[in-house]
């Protein structure tokens, strides 16, 4: 009692008791109640995902009807999908081994490969036509349970936040607007227009359990109604390759991406603070300025400017690069041909070709590997290995900085955007690394048609969408919004195939280019494959290919067509391209190519 009497004392116990009830009245508090279910909801679908195993490993040790083992199956996969939304943004690891490419995964440092597993794995397996080994595959739906025990023991340590949560179900949205409606992850089986439906409604329980009464009524309700529509959409029209992907994504996906910004704009959802290639505030893929070429750059002081791009383009187009000041970056990269130069094979200096056809510069921002063989990890790597090659430029980089800090305009601008005195190497990377990265504008027909405009395409150019989406499976490599073989949504890597590409299109004779293998030469997988490249401004780019080999769109079409160079009896052992035969008609190429050429900018 008397301890009360001495008033420190008790403004301590004031201070302390007045602390203890804004703790417990924080407006967040209710909020991790809410969590703890969501995280329940996981549990929920993870437990019958692993049910929906056992079961299938007592079908096939029973020798089970396939069509039920398929059905069983199916259904599995659709579990699974209800969680993925949480599995890909928080367990990302494991989501690329429950359901990643049936293709092995590469550790480049080690040069090893992983064999591959998982659900587009078991789908080869239980989708082929030939007798499949049951032992293998009860061994793989093992490994499957093991994946789903690890998901069981991490969401149980894991904290999952509202802005996490959001985050990820945005993520979600891009994920099905990309790969999803590709067919990315059901190659053979086709299943992925039922699979949407079962991803949309999985936004239903997360949403409900994340909003306030401040978004019930009004975002909320409208992102809900948005689902109905798009699942009564997708039931209407199962048939993968007549599908109207064009109208579903512009009128439904697109609007969910928008009404989800309004939901957190309600609820007063922070932004996940990391810098990703898809902006925060985006309201969709075809937003202007949608993507962050930061977020593709080596670190924060490579960032791009203004100044940097404007300094970038000069630099270009200067001759001062190469050894005997004959040519620039410009020469082989013209800006009319969407920076390529139009011919089979790069030239060399002395007017000799070299061993592959130019590569666009136009969205190289973009991927991660540059050159066909990926042999550069970004634009600034890129930059030096054309200067320093005796072939293209011939240039000494420390003889270009001295002649850049002898010349007066030069080392001001440096200086300028640098803050140093003298310029350096690395700052003329990054500078042309930054022009580079200004050339991708997104100012394409159908990135108008997207955002709104109805009139930026003809009906020809719809249909071809439509077919290079499900009959042409272009989308499947050439991924959505960027077309080329970064891989959405989050944009960390970029594929290479194996096509079975021949030296042209008339001979018949398989390229012998071992492409990204010859750095790899351990990895049989990695022989013979190359870079997917952007299809935006394809129209410009001609001849096609690593090699130069394929005059016109309609060689590179039919190639395609008969199944790549397998179809056309060529020996590919790796071929990652399916072998199938597209059976596209001459009309139906006609409009594909037709829509490739909305993709040019304006």
């Amino acid at each position: 009692m008397k301890l009360l009497k001495n008033p420190f004392c008790v403004f301590l116990i004031l201070l302390f008791s007045v602390f203890t009830i804004l703790q417990c009245n924080k407006p967040n508090q209710p909020l991790q109640d809410d969590l703890v279910e969501v995280k329940n909801v996981v549990f929920k679908n993870n437990e019958l995902f692993l049910a929906q195993i056992h079961e299938l490993i007592i079908l096939i040790s029973k020798d089970s009807d396939n069509k039920i083992v398929q059905k069983k199956f199916d259904s599995l996969r659709q579990t699974y999908k209800k969680m993925e939304w949480a599995i890909e943004y928080f367990l990302p690891h494991s989501a690329r081994f429950i359901n990643g490419p049936a293709l092995p995964e590469i550790e480049m440092a080690e040069h090893v490969e992983i064999e591959p597993e998982g659900l587009q794995v078991l789908e080869e397996m239980l989708y082929s036509e030939e007798k499949q080994d049951k032992a293998e595959v009860i061994r793989i739906l093992k490994k499957l349970i093991n994946k789903g025990n690890t998901i069981k023991t991490n969401f149980q340590v894991i904290t999952v936040t509202k802005d996490q949560t959001f985050d990820a179900l945005r993520q979600e949205i891009f994920r099905i607007s990309s790969l999803g409606i590709a067919g990315f992850d059901t190659p053979i089986s086709g299943k992925f227009l039922e699979e949407m439906s079962v991803s949309l409604e999985s936004f239903t329980p997360i949403l409900n359990l994340i909003s306030t009464e401040k978004s019930q009524n009004s975002s909320l309700k409208k992102i809900l109604s948005e689902i109905n529509q798009s699942k009564r959409f997708l039931n209407k029209n199962k048939d993968k390759n007549t599908f109207n992907y064009l109208e579903f994504l512009s009128v439904h996906l697109n609007n969910l991406s928008y009404l989800l910004l309004d939901f957190r704009r309600e609820e007063n959802i922070p932004h996940v603070e990391v810098t990703t290639a898809l902006r925060k505030n985006a309201a969709q893929f075809y937003s202007k300025d949608a993507f962050d070429v930061n977020a593709f750059t080596p670190g924060k002081q490579y960032e791009t400017s203004p100044e940097k791009v404007q300094l970038g383009k000069q630099l270009f187009n200067d001759k001062i690069l190469s050894n005997n000041n004959s040519r620039s970056c410009a020469t082989c990269h013209n800006a009319e041909k969407a920076f390529t130069d139009g011919l089979e094979k790069s030239m060399s200096l002395d007017n000799t070709k070299l061993q592959r056809n130019t590569p666009s510069l136009s969205y190289s921002a973009f991927q991660h590997g540059q050159f066909w063989d990926m042999r550069k990890d970004d634009l600034e790597g890129q930059s030096s290995d054309v200067i320093t090659n005796k072939e293209e430029m011939h240039g000494d980089l420390q003889t270009i900085i001295l002649k850049i800090n002898q010349n007066k305009n030069y080392k001001t601008d440096f200086k300028k955007i640098f803050k140093t005195e003298k310029a350096e190497v690395w700052q003329l990377q990054n500078l042309l690394a930054s022009y580079i990265r200004s050339l991708a504008t997104f100012t394409s027909d159908f990135d108008k048609y997207m955002r709104g405009n109805r009139k930026a395409l003809t009906n020809k150019q719809k249909r071809g969408f439509n077919l290079f989406m499900g009959k042409a499976q272009c989308a499947t490599c050439h991924f959505l919004p960027l077309f080329n073989g970064t891989v959405p949504p989050n944009f960390k890597k970029t594929e290479q195939e194996v096509l079975g590409v021949a030296e042209n299109a008339f001979n018949k004779k398989i390229d012998s280019d071992a492409g990204r293998g010859k750095f790899h030469q351990t990895i049989a997988f990695l022989q013979n494959s190359f870079k997917t490249p952007t299809l935006r401004n394809v129209s410009k780019t001609a001849p096609y290919m690593h090699n130069g080999g394929y005059k016109t769109l309609q060689e590179v079409m039919q190639f395609y067509n008969q199944g790549g160079g397998k179809g056309f009896n060529l020996k590919v052992e790796n071929q990652t391209l399916s072998d199938k035969k597209l059976n596209l008609t001459s009309i139906e190429i006609d409009e594909i190519i037709e829509f490739l050429n909305a993709l040019n900018d304006k």
